[in-house]
């Protein structure tokens, strides 16, 4: 179980985050200025997410994850990216192999080398070579959205270059509106045993953290309270 450790004003890092007015995004940013950093909080439309501007430590910015001199721009003098987007109107295929391809090429022009991304549960392994979208009975729909992510996943790992990247994986119930416990629960590209779920500002915990203090590099990293 891994423990929050509080940071000192010597820690504090830029970080930019793309998707930042979404639930774990939103997450995300208020641990990461919660613990002193500076971040930009990159949204398509600033207008629908008032509650960020003004917000000490968030500057909001308009941006796109799937266009390479965006992320670029947006990324230059930042020390890590979080990458928790995502596009309901967009083919999830199309739209997460376009913010991988851009995320490479972009924080590779912007000279940043860490980037967190978020996956999603049922590309986890539940037993080897198996995963939860494997199963006969897996809805068809869903098998195409989680494909996204097997797709952004495979153009990660074949990247050259520097880039250090993870893709952090909560569970199936990802909860807004759970009660936080100040931990979570890691494994390396598989399910984890139990309840199966996480809240949202836990989960925001273990993001930062890989931020900060980059412990895994290159996996899928299941987190779980």
């Amino acid at each position: 179980m891994t423990q929050h450790t509080q940071r000192t004003e010597s820690d504090s890092r830029n970080l930019v985050v793309f998707g930042a007015g979404g639930r774990v995004g939103g997450a995300a940013v208020a641990e990461a200025v919660a613990r002193g950093h500076r971040v930009t909080a990159v949204v398509r439309d600033p207008a629908k997410y008032p509650g960020l501007q003004g917000t000490r430590g968030v500057t909001v910015a308009r941006g796109d994850v799937t266009d390479a001199a965006t992320v670029a721009a947006l990324a230059a003098g930042h020390d890590a990216a979080l990458n928790a987007s995502v596009r309901l109107d967009v083919p999830s295929e199309e739209y997460f192999t376009a913010a991988a391809h851009a995320l490479i090429q972009g924080l590779a022009k912007a000279g940043v080398r860490r980037l967190v991304t978020l996956g999603i549960a049922t590309t986890l392994e539940t037993a080897p070579g198996v995963r939860l979208m494997d199963a006969p009975e897996f809805p068809g729909e869903w098998r195409a959205f989680a494909q996204g992510h097997v797709a952004e996943y495979e153009l990660l790992g074949a990247a050259a270059g520097e880039l250090d990247w993870l893709m952090v994986v909560p569970p199936l119930d990802l909860n807004a509106e759970a009660a936080p416990t100040g931990a979570y629960r890691t494994a390396v590209g598989t399910v984890l045993d139990g309840p199966g779920r996480i809240a949202h500002a836990d989960l925001a915990l273990a993001l930062v953290d890989e931020l900060e203090r980059p412990r895994h590099s290159r996996v899928q990293l299941a987190v779980s309270a």
